[in-house]
């Protein structure tokens, strides 16, 4: 068979961290920095199967006649594609324990971690989903996410092996243009509850939230009053899709850590801290009553513009509760002072990244904005000088800078992977394994498959909005 590729993105959380581990709601949407597999049928002579992620350095190969299927297909323990998996199985973990712990004996523990968690979660799902009649394979992963920053990447890599290995299977129709939006949410879902089981090797207990985005695109009302049950998960269709400017600090944070400070602020002063995290869930709901309401507008820059305050407001309140960085505080000093923006830290904070909600070009026109900025640049957004001085502070700072996009598309497909010619018609040049590792950085990875960047529009700051959305050939589930 030919190779093909799958692809799925990662996430920030929006609005409502830290007040979500309190019982309150979140808001989490997808971003266009996005894990990408390839996956490459070996002759059937050869019984390996391998998994390949250059990115973190890791490759092993296993016997697929030496991998515990009696185990896994044993009754009471065998799963279908289509079951709800909310836990895993004490005896299967206990199965693949030895085929795990083969993978990079000789790494540092730190690093050792993140390859065998890695292995874990990819030998439970070919194991839960596959059988040993299952065909060779080598199953390389490539990321445009930063790792280790709070957006999604396990998840988005967990999509990825759910989706793939669920299409080897037969067990996914589409996805095509035609399709039905029930019988695509029917197969985001069962990519979903896979995707799900993946991060239980990963996380242990994950809350299921960076998932959902990953493979349904888009952005999720998220809340859990009660860890005892499931969480409430309100998938947010009508979430506008915004430019970004994402800025990761580089600062390694823990997010236990982070979690401890917010609860040991709330023993010393309950009263306070519970005004401040009930604050930042009416921001979550003013939110979520804003994009809900009939004849809401995505493109109003009134509408733009509190959306981009009310993230202010919310940075403003995570600051209160102690989980803010001086490395996050100077970029949103640096937006602040170019005005090109609203800024908020996402995700568990005290490092990590920062993203700004892009202010509209009216705010620009009447003077907020940096000194620097001049009426004849805001016609040629791209040369928009206050952009081009952040860029290099922020580069000269030590800051790592993305232009993505919120609330886009969640798992696609490239079925062969091969790109299509301008016409539409199969023919283009095929991507295979060789220059997929070859490719550098995260534009070599994009251009190799198919974001096309040529096509896209600037928004008025000079970030090109959406560029990501155009994917020569790639499918996506969408409803």
């Amino acid at each position: 068979m030919p190779p093909f590729m799958v692809s799925a993105p990662g996430k920030v959380i929006v609005y409502g961290e830290h007040a979500v581990v309190h019982g309150k709601a979140a808001i989490a949407a997808s971003v266009n920095l996005r894990s990408y597999l390839h996956v490459t049928f070996l002759h059937k002579t050869d019984r390996t199967v391998s998994l390949r992620f250059p990115d973190i350095s890791l490759e092993h190969t296993w016997n697929i006649d030496d991998l515990p299927w009696a185990a896994f297909a044993a009754p009471a323990k065998k799963k279908y594609y289509y079951d709800l998996v909310t836990s895993l199985d004490p005896d299967l973990v206990d199965a693949i324990e030895p085929h795990v712990l083969s993978v990079s004996p000789k790494v540092p523990e730190h690093v050792r971690k993140i390859h065998q968690s890695s292995a874990k979660a990819f030998l439970y799902l070919f194991l839960s989903l596959g059988s040993q009649r299952s065909p060779p394979c080598v199953y390389t992963l490539r990321s445009t996410i930063p790792i280790g920053a709070g957006l999604g990447s396990s998840a988005s890599i967990s999509t990825c092996l759910a989706c793939a290995l669920l299409l080897q299977i037969r067990a996914l129709s589409g996805p095509h243009d035609d399709q039905p939006s029930e019988e695509c949410a029917l197969q985001v879902e069962r990519i979903n509850r896979w995707a799900f089981v993946g991060e239980l090797c990963i996380h242990g207990n994950p809350s299921g939230v960076d998932n959902t985005v990953s493979c349904g695109g888009k952005a999720a009302l998220f809340q859990r009053k009660d860890y005892s049950k499931p969480p409430s998960v309100q998938r947010l269709g009508d979430f506008p899709q915004l430019p970004l400017l994402l800025v990761n600090t580089k600062q390694s944070r823990s997010t236990a850590v982070e979690v401890a400070k917010v609860g040991t602020l709330k023993k010393a002063h309950p009263k306070i801290a519970d005004h401040i995290l009930s604050a930042i869930n009416d921001i979550t709901e003013s939110v979520h009553a804003l994009i809900s309401q009939e004849g809401f507008d995505k493109d109003d820059p009134e509408n733009l513009r509190q959306l981009g305050e009310l993230a202010a407001i919310n940075h403003g309140l995570l600051v209160s509760l102690g989980v803010s960085h001086p490395k996050l505080e100077r970029i949103r000093a640096l937006i602040d002072h170019a005005g090109l923006g609203w800024t908020k830290l996402t995700g568990a904070g005290g490092g990590g990244c920062a993203i700004v909600i892009l202010k509209p070009l009216e705010d620009i026109r009447n003077g907020h904005h940096g000194p620097d900025v001049k009426e004849q640049n805001i016609k040629s957004a791209a040369k928009n000088p206050a952009l081009v001085q952040l860029e290099r502070q922020l580069e000269a700072e030590g800051f790592e800078k993305f232009e993505t996009t919120l609330a886009g598309d969640g798992v696609g497909v490239l079925w062969p992977a091969v790109l299509h010619n301008a016409s539409g018609e199969e023919g283009g040049e095929e991507i295979d394994q060789e220059k997929f590792l070859k490719a550098v950085g995260n534009d070599g990875i994009e251009k190799l498959v198919g974001v096309n960047a040529k096509s896209a529009t600037s928004n008025m700051n000079g970030l090109s909005n959406g560029h990501t959305e155009s994917r020569e050939g790639w499918k996506f589930w969408r409803f």
